[in-house]
C-alpha cells in the first residue's frame, strides 16, 4: 500500500514539475515578431483602428509605416522591410507581384476623390468645376507619380478637359503640389499639411479623398463630392510581401491579411468614409 502511495506521489511531483517547466518555457519564449505594414497616409487612421483590434484579440503586435504610397514602393524595391503593403491605387501592389516581390494583388477597399474647401470659398458639387478655374481660388494637390492622390488629381484636370476646352492646362498650371513629393514645403510639427495650408490662406482648395483619418471627419472645411462627368473612384490594392523572414512570421502576415478583409475590419473601414468590398 505505502509502495503505491509512493509511486502515486512521484507521479503527481512529475506532473507538477512537467507543468511547471512548461509555464517557465512559455514565459520566457520570445514574443511574436511585429508584421508590418506599409500603408498609403489616407488609410493609416483605419488602418490603425483595425491594427489595434487584431493585436488585442489575437496578441500579434503590428507595426504601421504610413506614407505616400509611390515612394514606399520605392523603399519595398531597395528592400525595405515590410510584410504587407496597402497602396491608394492597384498599380503598385501588381508591380510588386509582377516583380516577382508579393502575392497576387487583392482590391483592399474603395475611395472617392473629393475637394475640400474653406467655407468662404462656397464651394458646390454644382459650381465646383467653375470654382477650380477661378483665377482667384488657389489649388492645392498631392504630388503626381510620389503619391497616388496627385495622379487622382492629374485624371480630375484631364477629364476636366473634355467637359471644358483648355481647362486641363489651365489646371495644371494652377495647381501647388504640397504634400506627397520628396520636396515639399515645411509645416509646423504635429499639423495637418492640408489644414495649414488651407488655414495660412496658400491654397483655397485641395483636391483629395473622401475619406477620413478619423471616424469623426474634421468639419472645419466643406468637402463636396465632384460631379458625374468628373467623378474618380480609387481602388486600394493590398498584397502580402515574399518574405525572407521563417515561415511563421510569413504565416502571421498571411493571417493579418485575411483579417483585413473579415466583416469585422470591413465596417471600421465604412466608418472612415472607405467603401467596403467585403461582404459584411
Amino acid at each position: 500500500m505505502k509502495k503505491n502511495q509512493s509511486i502515486l506521489l512521484q507521479s503527481m511531483l512529475f506532473s507538477t514539475l512537467a507543468a511547471s517547466a512548461g509555464l517557465a518555457s512559455a514565459q520566457q519564449a520570445p514574443a511574436a515578431p511585429a508584421i508590418t505594414i506599409y500603408t498609403a497616409g489616407s488609410m493609416s487612421g483605419a488602418l490603425g483602428e483595425i491594427t489595434r483590434q487584431y493585436t488585442s484579440q489575437t496578441g500579434q503586435p503590428v507595426q504601421l509605416v504610413s506614407g505616400p504610397a509611390g515612394a514606399l514602393l520605392d523603399k519595398i524595391e531597395h528592400s525595405a522591410k515590410a510584410d504587407i503593403f496597402v497602396s491608394a491605387n492597384m498599380a503598385h501592389p501588381q508591380r510588386l507581384t509582377a516583380e516577382g516581390k508579393a502575392s497576387s494583388s487583392v482590391v483592399f477597399a474603395r475611395n472617392r476623390v473629393c475637394v475640400s474647401a474653406r467655407p468662404d470659398v462656397g464651394l458646390t458639387t454644382g459650381n465646383l468645376l467653375d470654382k477650380l478655374l477661378d483665377p482667384n481660388v488657389k489649388i492645392g494637390t498631392s504630388t503626381p507619380k510620389s503619391d497616388p492622390g496627385g495622379d487622382y488629381a492629374w485624371e480630375l484636370f484631364a477629364k476636366a478637359g473634355t467637359v471644358r476646352s483648355g481647362a486641363t492646362q489651365i489646371l495644371e498650371a494652377k495647381a501647388q503640389q504640397l504634400v506627397g513629393g520628396a520636396v515639399a514645403p515645411q509645416v509646423p510639427g504635429g499639423q495637418n499639411p492640408v489644414k495649414y495650408f488651407m488655414e495660412t490662406r496658400r491654397v483655397d482648395v485641395f483636391i483629395g479623398y473622401c475619406s477620413s483619418h478619423s471616424p469623426k471627419p474634421d468639419t472645419t472645411f466643406t468637402q463636396v463630392e465632384l460631379p458625374p462627368e468628373l467623378a474618380i473612384s480609387a481602388d486600394y490594392g493590398m498584397t502580402v510581401l515574399v518574405s525572407k523572414q521563417d515561415a511563421a512570421t510569413h504565416d502571421a502576415a498571411y493571417r493579418l491579411a485575411m483579417y483585413l478583409m473579415s466583416p469585422a475590419a470591413q465596417r471600421v473601414l465604412t466608418s472612415y468614409g472607405f467603401t467596403a468590398v467585403a461582404r459584411q
